[in-house]
C-alpha cells in the first residue's frame, strides 16, 4: 500500500502538473487552486494538498486511519509532483525585463515582493538603442505576481524567464531587513 500510494501521487502529480503548467485543470478541487493561485499568488501543490487534507480528515467518518494516511502520502506526492512540474526544482527564477518604463517596474517588484532589483546597460542589435534592462531574482512562488506586476504596469514588456539553480544572500540565504521576527545575532 505504501509504494502504491507514493506510485499514484508520482503518476497522478506529474499528469497533472502538465495540464496545470499549460493553464489546464482537471475540474475538481484544482479549479479552487487554480483561482486562489490567479488571484492570491498560493501555489497549486499548497492549495491542493490542502483541499485534499480537508476531505480526507473528514472521510474518517467512514475509513479507517490506515487507508487514510496512505491516501493523505498519495495527496502530499501528488502535490509536491505537480509544484516541481509547474515551476522546476529549481531556487530561484531570474527575470530580465526589458520596458519602456523600467523604474515603475523596478519600484513595484521591490514594493510589493520585497525583492531587489538591478539595472543592466544594453544595446538593441535590431534598434541600435542603447538602454537599461531589469533584472530581479524572485523565489519560485512568486513568479505569477511578478508576472502580474510587469503586465498591469507595462503590457508590451518583453520578460525573458531563466532558473536560478541557486541564489545566495538577503530574501533567499538568510531574512531580509524587513522580515518580521528578525533574529539579529551579536
Amino acid at each position: 500500500m505504501f509504494i502504491a500510494g507514493i506510485l499514484a501521487g508520482i503518476a497522478g502529480g506529474f499528469g497533472s502538473g502538465i495540464v496545470y503548467r499549460f493553464g489546464g485543470t482537471t475540474g475538481g478541487t484544482d479549479v479552487v487552486a487554480r483561482i486562489l493561485e490567479k488571484r492570491r499568488g498560493i501555489a497549486m501543490g499548497h492549495t491542493l494538498f490542502a483541499l485534499d487534507a480537508v476531505v480526507l480528515t473528514i472521510s474518517l467518518c467512514y475509513i479507517d486511519v490506515l487507508h487514510m494516511m496512505y491516501t493523505l502520502l498519495a495527496a502530499y506526492v501528488f502535490s509536491r509532483l505537480v509544484s516541481l512540474t509547474q515551476v522546476g526544482a529549481y531556487a530561484a527564477h531570474g527575470l530580465l525585463i526589458v520596458s519602456s518604463k523600467n523604474q515603475e517596474i523596478a519600484d513595484a517588484l521591490m514594493d510589493e515582493l520585497e525583492r531587489g532589483a538591478s539595472y543592466i546597460h544594453m544595446s538593441g542589435a535590431y534598434s541600435k538603442t542603447e538602454r537599461e534592462m531589469v533584472y530581479c531574482v524572485i523565489g519560485p512562488n512568486e513568479l505569477n505576481v511578478a508576472k502580474r506586476i510587469i503586465g498591469r504596469i507595462d503590457p508590451q514588456a518583453f520578460t525573458s524567464i531563466i532558473d536560478v539553480h541557486e541564489a545566495i544572500g538577503e530574501g533567499f540565504t538568510y531574512d531580509s531587513p524587513s522580515a518580521k521576527n528578525r533574529n539579529i545575532p551579536n
